[in-house]
């Protein structure tokens, strides 16, 4: 309606509204009567206005309100007092516990980073013994080589024996068994080398694990003296909202220490693996060399004896050989001088067989046989008896020079053959085994 002027009433406070419970409103029309209307010139005068009792219940309520205020506010200051004495020391003690703990852990890591550094050191010496141990191998696998060119040089230069030289004699067997032994060890010294390099490897790994696991340590260690040395006064400090909620990605103690004694257990495995194949190289490479050592005196005795063998040989034939040429001589004479009493016997012949030849022609009756015939019979008889013997007997020394010369020939060449295995035995093969490796060679120093 146009009359109809509207005025907005004042707010009152809803906490006093809400907490008013001793005094209700009454309603308008019960605490002051309705008059009627006066005419149009009062009606906005009356319309926006309250009454009386409501100016007093909400002075009332104010009042109240603010008691109930104080006094709140003196609890809650009250208890803020306690509060923060309380979070105070509270704060200062939890703060504390914290700096001991970082203390302690620190203790700890440095304990457990002192450990690692202590093993990463074994390692690594243990490591550099292996490492010196592994060039023995090699120098001594290298030297291995003199021995095995020697034997097979040996066995070569025996293979040029003169035929009946030729055989298959206790030195033959003997280098062979040589040769054998040089290709086992060998074989021996490379597996072992192979063994350690492979130890080498491991021993390297671990060494970088313990070094990783120590590295962490040490920047964990400075990390939490940073984190011991903060307080607060400290100006590098501020606020990390999230920092708690990283404390689900992280491991838990029992796991921690497990992996750095795991880690300790499997260095000093490798320790012990590394120590134990250390006296393993040392034992080879001693028994390989005194092996090798042993079977080089071996074949160097079998020379020796063999060299005698041959040299005692080489005298005896050589002693025939001076008989057989002294038997060649006198046999040479003994036909010359068969050859001469035959060539005597003929004008002893010819002067018999003439007078036999002449008196046969004796005429008639004076063709007789008497003494001188008969004389003269006999001794053709035995001129050609004697004449038959001595050829026979030239004959047979002749046959018995034919084998002298043979045996000279057979003596000077079974000397010949002696003097050159000699030389091949006693002055090549023997000579260059002088150039054999020592003990302390093929122990690899």
């Amino acid at each position: 309606m146009a009359s109809e002027v509207l005025v907005s009433r004042p707010q009152f406070d809803s906490r006093a509204i809400a907490q008013e419970e001793q005094y209700e409103r009454e309603p308008a029309s019960a605490k002051e009567p309705l008059h009627p209307s006066s005419g149009a010139a009062t009606a906005g005068y009356r319309s926006a206005k309250y009454t009386p009792g409501e100016w007093y219940s909400n002075n009332y309520a104010i009042l109240q309100q603010s008691v109930t205020d104080r006094n709140e506010a003196q609890r809650i200051q009250l208890e803020s007092k306690i509060l923060c004495k309380d979070t105070e020391s509270g704060t200062l003690w939890t703060q504390a516990e914290g700096t001991r703990h970082l203390g302690e852990r620190l203790q700890e890591t440095h304990l457990w980073k002192s450990e690692l550094q202590g093993y990463v050191e074994k390692l690594l010496a243990e490591t550099n013994l292996l490492l010196a141990q592994r060039k023995r191998l090699e120098k001594a696998l290298d030297t291995t080589e003199i021995p095995y060119a020697i034997a097979t040089d040996n066995l070569t230069c025996r293979e040029r024996r003169p035929g009946p030289d030729l055989v298959k004699d206790p030195v033959e067997e003997e280098l062979m068994k040589e040769v054998d032994l040089i290709r086992n060890i060998q074989a021996l010294l490379k597996r072992t080398t192979a063994q350690v390099v492979s130890q080498i490897k491991i021993n390297r790994e671990a060494k970088l694990t313990l070094e990783l696991d120590w590295s962490d340590k040490y920047q964990a260690y400075n990390l939490d003296d940073q984190c011991g040395r903060y307080n607060n006064m400290s100006t590098d400090t501020q606020h990390h909202s999230s920092s708690a909620t990283m404390q689900d990605q992280v491991s838990v103690r029992p796991s921690w220490v497990k992996f750095t004694q795991d880690n300790l257990s499997m260095a000093s495995r490798e320790l012990q693996a590394t120590k134990d194949l250390r006296l393993l190289v040392e034992r080879v490479l001693q028994e390989t060399a005194e092996d090798l050592q042993a079977q080089c005196s071996t074949v160097d005795r079998a020379f020796t004896q063999r060299c005698q063998q041959l040299a005692e040989a080489k005298t005896q034939l050589e002693q025939h050989l001076a008989q057989t040429l002294e038997q060649i001589g006198v046999q040479e004479r003994n036909i010359v001088a068969l050859q001469q009493a035959i060539h005597d016997k003929e004008a002893p012949q010819r002067v018999a067989q003439s007078r036999l030849y002449v008196r046969s022609f004796r005429p008639n009756m004076e063709l007789c046989r008497d003494d001188p015939q008969l004389s003269l019979v006999r001794e053709v008889a035995e001129i050609d008896a004697t004449l038959a013997s001595l050829r026979q007997q030239l004959s047979e020394a002749r046959g018995s020079l034919s084998y002298l010369e043979e045996s000279r020939m057979a003596l000077e060449k079974d000397i010949n053959c002696k003097t050159h295995s000699l030389l091949i035995d006693r002055d090549k093969c023997m000579v260059h085994r002088s150039r054999y490796p020592t003990v302390v060679a093929l122990s690899g120093y």
